[in-house]
């Protein structure tokens, strides 16, 4: 019965929404940002890109990566804070320092704010905000780091239940909290950072924003159903494999981005223009992924080969792989139990061009993405311009660089 309940909501999110992500052509990374010589590299444009270099300058790099640590330690702070200690172990584990993972999002997001903006944040703007999560921010660039801090939280939050659902033992070169201290106590980890961010969140004022940044919670259940209950014809649908791809991945990026155009006084179509930058590229960092689970070694993705398709999940790469080889259907039906399946599925995927459309499909959409970044508004100065250009620069790193 319960398993008849979820597919009946899965089915009935999907339709809900399938209208909002058929307005683009249908279709999680790891490149470093923390460091300086590697976000350096992320301002200046790809050697490929059509328009002129932009000179990158040295501020924009710091202040972003100044800025990032500065959202990471309010956190921090915030968890520390916490009266119930193991919950403050829980959701802490998470943020030691060295241990904060890529923080993409919160980069992405940084740097959509710099570059909506006439110039990038002010010397006071880059230390530590101390005020509670719900007072609410008078500065605009107070309430746009508030987005990546509340995008963090709800990734963050986001892995800790997957670690639950997937029964992960390893995160981050970390064991998984659930390994550490229980399922129970890692439930509560990520309702706990996720209530976090709906008190940071509300103290915006923003009814739009706050609108935008819950759907994402809504979406990410929305893939998780939509994954677990997916069956028969579904099971192997490219189409349900994409919605479930915007629901888990997209959503987050692209609604972040919308958020903090819109606290910066854009206007639905150049709103609309940063919402469609941070869907794209959130499609093709997991399109990247997925090629990745089959393209990497095991110790450049700490964990096995084809990993996805031994969890019994078929990406992008697998359905694509079937339209040449039929009987990889059952297989995917199944989920890859039957005597034999994996072994024959992963030497069917590697003798299918598969992979290859993952690759061009991710490229399509890193496109998109840099497509969108023309729509947004006319920059308003030079720091505007490194940024945007870090912003196409991404997509080169999440598509070409990777690969």
């Amino acid at each position: 019965m319960l398993r008849r309940e979820a597919q009946a909501l899965a089915r009935a999110l999907h339709a809900t929404r399938r209208d909002a992500l058929s307005t683009s052509s249908p279709t999680s990374a790891s490149f470093s940002l923390y460091s300086s010589s590697g976000f350096a590299s992320l301002i200046q444009p790809s050697d490929t890109a059509a328009r002129p270099a932009i000179n990158p300058m040295e501020h924009v790099r710091d202040n972003t990566l100044r800025e990032i640590d500065c959202v990471t330690e309010r956190l921090r702070r915030d968890i520390i804070k916490n009266e119930v200690p193991v919950l403050q172990k829980a959701a802490e584990y998470f943020f030691q320092k060295g241990k904060e993972g890529k923080r993409f999002r919160s980069t992405v997001v940084l740097l959509m704010a710099t570059a909506l903006a006439p110039r990038g944040p002010l010397a006071s703007q880059l230390e530590v905000d101390s005020s509670p999560a719900a007072e609410h921010p008078t500065d605009l660039r107070r309430r746009q780091q508030r987005i990546a801090e509340i995008s963090e939280l709800i990734h963050v939050a986001s892995l800790l239940h997957d670690d639950v659902i997937d029964d992960s033992d390893s995160r981050r070169g970390l064991k998984a909290l659930n390994t550490l201290l229980g399922n129970k106590v890692a439930i509560l980890a990520g309702d706990f950072l996720l209530a976090r961010a709906s008190v940071s969140l509300a103290s915006l004022h923003d009814h739009r924003v706050i609108a935008l940044m819950s759907q994402i919670l809504e979406d990410l259940v929305a893939g998780e159903i939509l994954q677990m209950s997916s069956v028969h014809d579904e099971a192997t649908s490219i189409e349900t494999y994409m919605t479930k791809t915007f629901y888990k991945t997209a959503s987050l990026i692209a609604n972040s981005c919308k958020s903090v155009s819109l606290l910066a006084g854009c206007s639905d179509e150049e709103a609309a223009a940063a919402w469609a930058y941070g869907k794209n590229l959130g499609i093709a960092f997991q399109l990247i992924d997925d090629v990745l689970d089959f393209t990497s070694s095991q110790e450049e993705l700490g964990k096995p080969v084809g990993s996805d398709v031994r969890s019994g999940l078929a990406t992008y790469p697998v359905l694509a792989a079937s339209e040449e080889h039929p009987e990889l259907v059952p297989m995917i039906r199944r989920r890859f139990r039957g005597p034999e399946d994996i072994d024959r599925a992963l030497e069917m995927i590697k003798n299918s061009s598969g992979i290859s459309k993952a690759t061009k499909l991710a490229e399509h959409h890193a496109q998109e993405a840099v497509r969108a970044l023309e729509r947004l508004p006319p920059s308003q100065g030079p720091d505007a311009d490194a940024s945007r250009a870090a912003l196409e620069a991404i997509t080169s790193k999440v598509t070409i660089d990777r690969l």
